[in-house]
């Protein structure tokens, strides 16, 4: 079990406002870890902040927007001037617009790849060096079950999830012999702020349910030990890989027996 111990790491997560998020700064603090948490808006953090510290932990809250290089550079010179160093950092922070394909705008497109795609991709670049002087680094960079599936009307969203995966293997190339591995972390259906209106309708969680294997949606616990695991020394030998936590949606194996909602 010593290889879960994240007693002594800090781990910067972003959008942890709420949502998933908060999950995963919470799975990774009862493991030992320090938590950075980021927010466009500070005092959003603050009760989840007494949270983590009430688990015996330190913490260090900051503004940070993802669209906004100027301001991953600063919270991230926060962070390590705070804590003296960054071990983890999961790229939680994303957003999503539902619409059928021929209804995207340029601004939806621009929304979606710029924080999901581009604002993963920076903020590692931010956070790489000191981890490469150390030569000591996991980033965990969240994607989602389209990384490798489609569905209508998420176009602009699996485009930038399918993104994150590839971006996912060269930066565990890029970085690899510098001790820092980079993986991708893909949930399946969980339910979030972001979708939470599909689960009011009880037909589509019920049409859901028939193809995913294990015949529910996912809960955040079910995210708890796959994060530690990509955080921890557990994975030393693991990079440039997508680990979904799908419930076996992904495997295509199983075919629905109700129409989807129209």
């Amino acid at each position: 079990m010593q290889l879960f111990d994240l007693t002594g790491r800090v781990a910067l997560v972003t959008g942890t406002s709420r949502g998933l998020g908060q999950y995963f700064a919470r799975a990774l603090a009862l493991a030992g870890a320090d938590i950075a948490m980021t927010s466009r808006n500070v005092e959003a953090l603050r009760p989840f902040q007494k949270e983590i510290e009430a688990l015996g932990r330190r913490t260090f809250a900051t503004a940070l927007d993802v669209r906004d290089h100027a301001s991953i550079q600063k919270a991230v010179a926060e962070v390590e001037q705070a804590f003296g160093k960054i071990d983890i950092l999961v790229n939680n922070a994303g957003c999503n617009v539902r619409k059928p394909a021929l209804e995207v705008t340029w601004d939806d497109w621009n929304l979606i790849l710029d924080t999901n795609l581009r604002g993963t991709f920076f903020t590692s670049q931010a956070a790489a060096p000191g981890m490469i002087r150390q030569g000591y680094g996991r980033i965990i960079n969240v994607g989602s079950v389209t990384c490798v599936a489609g569905y209508a009307g998420l176009a602009p969203y699996g485009a930038s999830r399918g993104g994150v995966k590839q971006l996912t293997m060269s930066l565990a190339d890029d970085w690899g012999k510098y001790g820092v591995t980079v993986n991708c972390l893909a949930p399946g259906w969980f339910r979030t702020d972001q979708n939470k209106v599909l689960y009011e309708n009880a037909e589509w969680v019920e049409y859901l349910c028939d193809r995913i294997p294990l015949k529910r949606p996912g809960q955040p616990g079910d995210l708890d030990a796959p994060v530690v695991f990509l955080a921890s020394e557990g994975s030393r030998y693991v990079t440039g890989q997508t680990l979904l936590v799908d419930g076996g949606i992904s495997t295509g194996a199983t075919r629905a027996t109700v129409a989807p909602p129209k």
